[in-house]
């Protein structure tokens, strides 16, 4: 068999996608297995956008202080059960319900929250708040949850998979910078992946090479603003609705993206000391750059 590498990009999630597979040369399918990963992403960006009012993300928002609950299909239950497993391993630092307090923060007015107003967004905040009994939830009057801080990356294992079902043995995923390996180089060689400097996000820092799983990387230069000098990011700790301003970017290798990505998140809202023993203690391989 004779494999060529192939390079296919897209627009999904509000973010560049890219695959890079080796298929073979004689392949008939090509274009279609490139459709099927992209129609994955759009399906996933679809179902979970909060941006829509048919998704399932709205449809269990709009059912927030009904005393029934909603009743979730399988494939929601699995990520809901994944988002109260993260917020029990980061001790309340990973929480789905933390999205509400995009209201108090606006990034491009370059201006703080209203203190009172964070405050009392707060009151919505906590997934211990919620009643999850699979498949049903029930959310108070309020309160909402946010598949944002998730869907990317099992987007990305997602796709993996898929692809891997359909016979594709070497290449990789990239959703915006959350990558989940499909397999290394034919040669078996691993997959170089860059990581963004904090101070000039258009180049690598360091480079780490990845055979298998999945990376995943969040820092303070991708959504944030400049106030008297202190940069302040969009990754916000719901217990105190402000960010943690020491860690400058992360980078985290796992077995899924999924997975690396809720660390990443985990280890930017500890802080860099914390943080950096939080993935010593959970055996990530990881690289984080203080500010």
């Amino acid at each position: 068999m004779s494999l060529k590498q192939i390079s296919h990009h897209f627009h999904v999630m509000g973010g560049p996608a890219e695959l890079q597979l080796y298929l073979d040369v004689t392949h008939p399918h090509q274009n279609q297995l490139l459709q099927l990963a992209e129609t994955e992403a759009y399906r996933l960006e679809k179902k979970y956008s909060r941006y829509r009012d048919d998704s399932v993300t709205s449809a269990i928002n709009n059912a927030a202080g009904q005393p029934k609950g909603i009743t979730v299909d399988e494939e929601t239950a699995a990520l809901l059960n994944y988002a109260q497993i993260a917020w029990q391993q980061s001790n309340g630092l990973f929480d789905i319900t933390s999205g509400i307090l995009r209201k108090a923060w606006d990034f491009k007015s370059n201006k703080l929250p209203d203190k009172k107003q964070i405050t009392k967004l707060l009151n919505n905040v906590g997934w211990q708040k919620l009643l999850w009994q699979p498949p049903m939830l029930q959310l108070p009057q309020g309160m909402e949850v946010d598949f944002g801080g998730v869907v990317k990356e099992y987007a990305a294992d997602a796709i993996a998979t898929l692809l891997r079902n359909q016979g594709v043995q070497h290449g990789l995923v990239e959703l915006a910078g959350d990558i989940s390996i499909i397999g290394p180089h034919p040669n078996g060689n691993a997959w170089k992946i860059g990581v963004r400097n904090p101070q000039n996000p258009e180049s690598a820092i360091a480079t780490i090479d990845v055979f298998d799983g999945a990376v995943a990387s969040s820092g303070n230069y991708e959504r944030f603003m400049l106030v008297n000098g202190q940069r302040y990011c969009h990754i916000l700790n719901p217990k105190t609705g402000w960010p943690e301003n020491s860690v400058a970017g992360v980078s985290v290798h796992a077995s899924t993206c999924l997975v690396a990505g809720t660390a990443t998140t985990t280890a930017m809202l500890l802080g860099a000391t914390q943080g950096r023993k939080w993935l010593q203690d959970g055996q990530f391989q990881h690289l984080l750059l203080e500010v």
